[in-house]
């Protein structure tokens, strides 16, 4: 496995946690089980992915640039989360934010499967995508580890 398909299959979680959560209602237990997870899932993602992708690529020329973008969308992601957590589920309003939030999400995904990953895959070597891949899932592992030993 290379960094690129540890990351891909964390996507596939992702958009299956955001469609699941725009398909809730109300101050449900459903719905609060399904942010918690989206929300954890994007944490742990964003954090793994800037140190285990997105650092790498900042260091080369070919792919900096796209490197930041995807680093300000996480910051953008981030900013809804927070939104999110201060607006009141029951209300149209969070349904509303968690709705952009998906669209952010998807726009992102799709800007690293189809832009980022065909760009990086010139600047890294099989090396580096198979060790980025092992320190990414190792990262990802210990956050698991650590929300349920919380």
């Amino acid at each position: 496995m290379n960094i690129f398909e540890a990351i891909r299959k964390d996507h596939d979680i992702q958009r299956g946690l955001a469609d699941k959560l725009v398909e809730t209602s109300g101050d449900s237990k459903t719905r609060k089980i399904t942010w918690e997870a989206l929300k954890h899932e994007l944490q742990v993602h964003a954090d793994a992915e800037e140190r285990y992708f997105y650092v790498p690529l900042i260091e080369k020329d070919m792919t900096q640039e796209h490197a930041r973008h995807g680093v300000a969308e996480h910051h953008e992601m981030d900013e809804l989360i927070e939104k999110l957590e201060e607006t009141d589920m029951s209300s149209p309003a969070w349904l509303s934010t968690a709705k952009k939030l998906r669209e952010k999400v998807f726009h992102h995904l799709e800007d690293e499967e189809h832009t980022f990953f065909q760009l990086a895959g010139k600047v890294l070597t099989e090396k580096e995508k198979t060790d980025l891949q092992t320190k990414y899932r190792k990262h990802m592992s210990e956050e698991d580890a650590g929300i349920k030993k919380g």
